[in-house]
């Protein structure tokens, strides 16, 4: 019994273990798959992160620049999930939509100093045009809510409000 437990651990160790004897040198086990050594004595070092760095810098600046633009696709969906009722949430989304877009207007220099490379004014002006964008989505839903006065009977108390000539709902006439 104890000769057949030795034989069963002397198969096992032989079917899970690695016999490094008959390596002669590194050369002689192959690569990882996936690592390629091509092309890493022919360009210099520094060479390669100087352009690198650069790079990264360029991109870094691109997605500062684009980050208000990435943002306007969100804030039109959540405007439009909150609806046109003048309710605290719809109120709520539109103040912070508008409060997001000044705050980065009014921290603008801290911005711009992260911004630098060789197309630095495009990327400030891509980043003002973001931030536009956001303000005038937000106020067009102030606009849809109803929110702006855009009637004189919005500002004056002796003039009427306008008057509706037709409602429709669905796509049928209701007047």
């Amino acid at each position: 019994m104890a000769s057949q437990q030795k034989q069963v651990s002397r198969r096992q160790i032989k079917d899970w273990s690695i016999n490094f004897r008959g390596l002669q040198s590194k050369k002689d086990l192959a690569l990882p798959p996936g690592f390629s050594n091509k092309g890493q004595d022919s360009v210099s070092t520094a060479d390669a992160t100087e352009e690198d760095t650069e790079t990264l810098i360029v991109k870094r600046s691109w997605d500062i620049a684009l980050a208000p633009i990435k943002q306007i696709p969100m804030n039109i969906f959540i405007m439009w999930m909150a609806g046109n009722t003048i309710s605290i949430f719809p109120i709520m989304m539109v103040g912070m939509s508008m409060f997001r877009s000044f705050q980065a207007f009014f921290q603008i220099s801290a911005t711009f100093k992260m911004i630098e490379g060789s197309q630095a004014n495009l990327q400030k002006f891509v980043f003002f045009l973001g931030n536009i964008a956001g303000v005038v989505i937000a106020v067009y839903k102030c606009q849809s809510m109803g929110l702006l006065p855009t009637h004189a009977s919005d500002w004056l108390a002796f003039v009427e409000p306008q008057r509706r000539m037709e409602f429709s709902g669905g796509g049928v006439s209701l007047s």
